[in-house]
């Protein structure tokens, strides 16, 4: 069974646009977020230890000092081991990657876009931090011709639960980035976590029939996984939040799968998280068996992506005021 007869895969869809393999290069650029500095809050949100994309501190201390271009070095030697790609995507992920002035983002950018083989760039950041310059930045480099993609980390269509986790904005502000970031032609690929505190499979496909109200070009897709140095590692130890099975998670995200049209592209169906930090669930150490488990459930229902797409979770919710207001 092959992921990509199932799935829209973020990998298929460079390949087929660029006729070869395109590897993604995560980058440490030494951001910060609002939600961490005192502009918005602090200590970030319950679930967050950016460490968990990279549990080295050494290392990750390194990555800045070394800079974009030492980074993008490293990536394409790793890549030319395992994938054999010779082109490659610039992907600033730590942190919030448009929270500077225009003039320091665009030094950045310029620099990883003039590294060998990069043919573009993804911006992973909040969003409350994409201003219309920023917004303009990253339309000027598309339209030079360079792949561009705009990552904007939503988590939940629910303010409630927004607000449950500190993380900082609500559904306004990514309606207003999203909808922003499109009309100047920047794809976004919109992030969301499946089983946050108080949620269920339920609020799961409502946010997605939200983002897909919105619009969106593409989706990531992250078990909410509990580890070390969080809030929400407190609140796990007090028996307050209860990590999600493997078997729950892949279940929903199947469902998830079947109501996303083809033409949104999946950049991930799950996350994980190194062994030296991870509390719970134990299943988020390891990718693939998560993947090929999600795999083989579509397989079992004989269904594959969009083959529900249209359908609504049986208890209707209206977010449509919401969504009109933010939209005025």
């Amino acid at each position: 069974m092959q992921l990509t007869e199932y799935v829209h895969t973020f990998g298929q869809w460079l390949r087929e646009r660029h006729g070869e393999r395109v590897h993604k290069i995560a980058l440490n650029a030494g951001f910060t977020c609002p939600n961490r500095d005192g502009s918005k809050g602090i200590g970030g949100c319950s679930f967050c230890n950016n460490a968990s994309f990279n549990a080295d501190v050494a290392q990750r201390r390194r990555q800045v000092v070394a800079g974009v271009e030492q980074q993008l070095a490293a990536g394409r030697r790793n890549a030319s081991r395992y994938t054999q790609a010779r082109r490659y995507l610039a992907y600033f992920q730590a942190y919030t990657n448009t929270y500077a002035e225009v003039a320091a983002l665009k030094q950045l950018y310029d620099q990883a876009l003039a590294q060998e083989g990069v043919i573009g760039l993804s911006v992973g950041t909040r969003p409350d931090c994409v201003p219309r310059e920023v917004l303009e930045l990253l339309a000027g480099y598309r339209a030079q011709g360079q792949e561009v993609w705009l990552e904007l980390g939503l988590q939940s269509a629910f303010d409630a639960t927004l607000a449950r986790v500190n993380r900082g904005h609500g559904l306004r502000e990514y309606v207003l980035a999203c909808r922003a970031a499109r009309r100047m032609g920047i794809p976004v690929c919109t992030h969301l976590i499946v089983g946050l505190p108080g949620e269920t499979a339920w609020h799961a496909e409502k946010t997605l029939e939200v983002v897909l109200d919105v619009g969106t070009d593409g989706l990531k897709l992250h078990p909410l996984h509990v580890v070390k140095g969080t809030r929400l590692a407190n609140e796990w130890r007090r028996g307050e939040y209860t990590a999600w099975s493997r078997d729950d998670y892949v279940a929903v995200t199947a469902d998830l799968i079947e109501r996303t049209p083809w033409a949104v592209v999946y950049h991930r169906l799950t996350g994980t998280a190194p062994a030296s930090l991870l509390l719970a669930p134990q299943w988020c150490a390891h990718k693939w068996p998560v993947v090929n488990a999600i795999v083989a459930e579509l397989a079992r229902r004989g269904s594959r992506q969009g083959a529900m797409a249209g359908m609504t979770a049986p208890t209707a919710l209206d977010l449509s005021p919401k969504l009109k207001a933010c939209a005025r």
